[in-house]
């Protein structure tokens, strides 16, 4: 258990009772010895294609690059934390995982014929409760997941969002932020669900008027949240392109010329403006990252 959820216990506020015929302790949370003891005992070696995944699961996505990570990590250790899992209705021998389906996946790429699984008695909504709490305490969900298995929750078993909070270990604030999260256009989630953009920029988008404005802003220009919130703050219209300033006369040969002089330099697109009637003008270079930015100053400070 987090050492949040722990004072909470030791306040009375919110204990493990809360979660159902010891949902913490089935997770691990409850970390006693006598607790790892019965776990341990209750641990079985199962083939590995006897298991099958949670449909109810919480976390889609599942990084390729991770996968190979921990799938390396398993061949050289072996599985460390058994897999939680339930007897599927049709044949007691046969598996659904609660909780591990990372693992079950590296353990399958790395070659394991059987994997460590211990098996529980749990329903339907005990089984998302610990879906959803393993995932969250790992960080393994992306923002977009994490309110998909709230609202799943809340559509199948009636919770309510303090009811929630106190399954999951968060502020109810927390939960209505993050359900908030689905309000968004399919294109912003998408940006959530690949890992662009992240759970603090996503919550500057919801009481946005144009969010897939500003996250395409948020994104090209690599903004972090700080920087989000403050561009949020200007309004809808404040992300769009800027308009030119007026430009006196079409640009001529030598104009033209130093612009590409100065872009093949720089490798940034580069613009001059003259002010009407000669007196003076501006210099602009555009650049896409930070990254960009520091290369062109490094190069006047040389």
């Amino acid at each position: 258990m987090s050492t949040v959820n722990r004072k909470r216990d030791e306040t009375g506020s919110a204990g493990p009772s809360r979660l159902g015929r010891g949902l913490a302790a089935l997770i691990g949370d409850v970390d006693t010895e006598k607790q790892a003891i019965e776990r341990a005992r209750g641990q079985r070696r199962v083939p590995i294609e006897m298991l099958r995944p949670n449909p109810r699961n919480p976390r889609k996505n599942f990084a390729e690059e991770d996968l190979a990570d921990l799938a390396s990590s398993i061949r050289e250790k072996g599985i460390v934390q058994p897999i939680l899992a339930r007897a599927t209705p049709e044949d007691p021998e046969r598996f659904e995982i609660i909780a591990g389906e990372r693992r079950w996946r590296a353990a399958a790429r790395a070659g394991l014929h059987e994997v460590p699984v211990v098996v529980h008695k749990v329903d339907d909504r005990e089984a998302l409760e610990i879906a959803i709490i393993e995932n969250v305490q790992r960080a393994d969900l992306n923002a977009l997941e994490e309110a998909e298995g709230y609202q799943r929750l809340i559509d199948e078993f009636d919770y309510s969002q303090a009811q929630l909070g106190e399954v999951i270990g968060k502020s109810r604030s927390h939960v209505a932020n993050t359900l908030r999260l689905l309000k968004l256009p399919e294109s912003v989630r998408g940006m959530i669900s690949e890992g662009k953009l992240s759970a603090g920029h996503a919550r500057t988008l919801v009481t946005h008027e144009d969010p897939e404005t500003v996250a395409k802003a948020i994104v090209e220009t690599g903004l972090n949240v700080r920087e989000a919130e403050a561009l949020t703050r200007k309004g809808p219209k404040e992300p769009k392109a800027e308009r030119p300033a007026p430009v006196a006369d079409e640009k001529d040969a030598d104009t033209l010329a130093v612009e590409k002089r100065l872009s093949d330099v720089l490798g940034l697109k580069v613009e001059i403006r003259h002010k009407p009637g000669g007196e003076g003008g501006e210099l602009r270079i555009r650049y896409a990252t930070l990254e960009q930015l520091d290369a062109v100053i490094a190069r006047l400070e040389t």
